[in-house]
């Protein structure tokens, strides 16, 4: 026996609770704010890898008897499990302060593996600034695209969808406290291309079914997109599970260094399908359902 429930219908819900989820990622990030990492505002970053159960006091003690005094806001953890300590310090170290550091760690804790990560006020500007562009210049290319292809509102709507995406992953680290760097931005660009692909497909059957169907009403529109979405919809689901699964992995075997990269994945290739089938196509609905009760108020 097949699950099949109507889609379209009940789109006003899934509204609802995308923007109920948008109205919390605001707020998180109005009380909690966005964690930049070194590579959106200037300073150093210093990761010490010494496994699970170090303690935030020994790590400030160390760069203590090194010239340097924290806050306890200074200090993050990092890893599957915890094990690595991020020290974030406002100004870029010479090598002469970078040597005290290494050595005070080193004394303190003799395995650790250190990184240590400077930039400058002003390539933290030029890194946000190349990054908004980069986000920017791919949902334009996508709704460009999109419109060519499909139609404007086609277009509108999977950016929408895509933009959603990102914010939701944007809204959780900024809960989270999670550090966004470079690769955070990677993942964003790489959840946009995957959801804007499944959007697609997704596109691409209603509109071969609209070729062979008559719309008069809403109620017809409803019907064929919800056929459409699920006709698709076993190819939405193994696809996102097997790329789930993948990103599980990275998340649950890879190094510190990716933790949040794969994090940032797997919220954002749950999200990506969600939106694809319940945020993308209704949106559209919506809008194509003005016209079509336009169009019969003048008859």
């Amino acid at each position: 026996m097949k699950v099949r429930f109507p889609i379209v219908r009940h789109r006003r819900w899934y509204f609802l609770f995308s923007g109920l989820l948008t109205v919390l990622g605001i707020v998180a990030i109005a009380v909690f704010g966005l964690n930049l990492g070194t590579d959106f505002r200037s300073g150093t970053r210093v990761q010490i890898e010494v496994g699970p159960g170090w303690k935030p006091q020994d790590v400030m003690a160390a760069f203590q008897s090194a010239g340097f005094s924290l806050s306890p806001g200074d200090i993050t953890s990092a890893g599957v499990q915890g094990e690595a300590a991020v020290v974030r310090l406002k100004d870029k170290l010479d090598q002469a302060k970078e040597a005290q550091i290494n050595a005070a760690i080193q004394k303190q804790y003799p395995h650790a593996k250190i990184q240590v990560d400077s930039v400058e006020p002003l390539v933290a500007r030029e890194l946000s600034r190349n990054a908004m562009i980069a986000v920017g210049l791919a949902s334009l290319g996508i709704l460009i695209y999109i419109a060519v292809r499909f139609e404007f509102w086609f277009g509108v709507a999977g950016v929408v969808a895509l933009l959603h995406d990102a914010f939701i992953v944007i809204s959780v680290f900024a809960l989270l406290r999670l550090e966004i760097d470079l690769p955070f931005i990677a993942a964003v660009l790489t959840i946009v291309g995957y959801s804007i692909n499944d959007t697609i497909v997704i596109f691409d059957r209603i509109r071969e079914n609209l070729k062979a169907a008559k719309i008069r009403t809403l109620e017809d529109l409803e019907q064929l997109v919800d056929d459409s979405l699920w006709q698709t919809m076993r190819r939405s689901i193994n696809t996102v599970a097997t790329v789930v699964l993948a990103a599980l992995c990275l998340f649950l075997l890879g190094s510190a260094s990716i933790h949040n990269f794969s994090l940032a994945l797997l919220v954002g290739l749950v999200s990506g399908a969600y939106s694809s089938i319940f945020i993308a196509s209704p949106l559209w609905v919506s809008w194509r359902g003005r016209s079509l009760k336009r169009r019969g108020a003048e008859s």
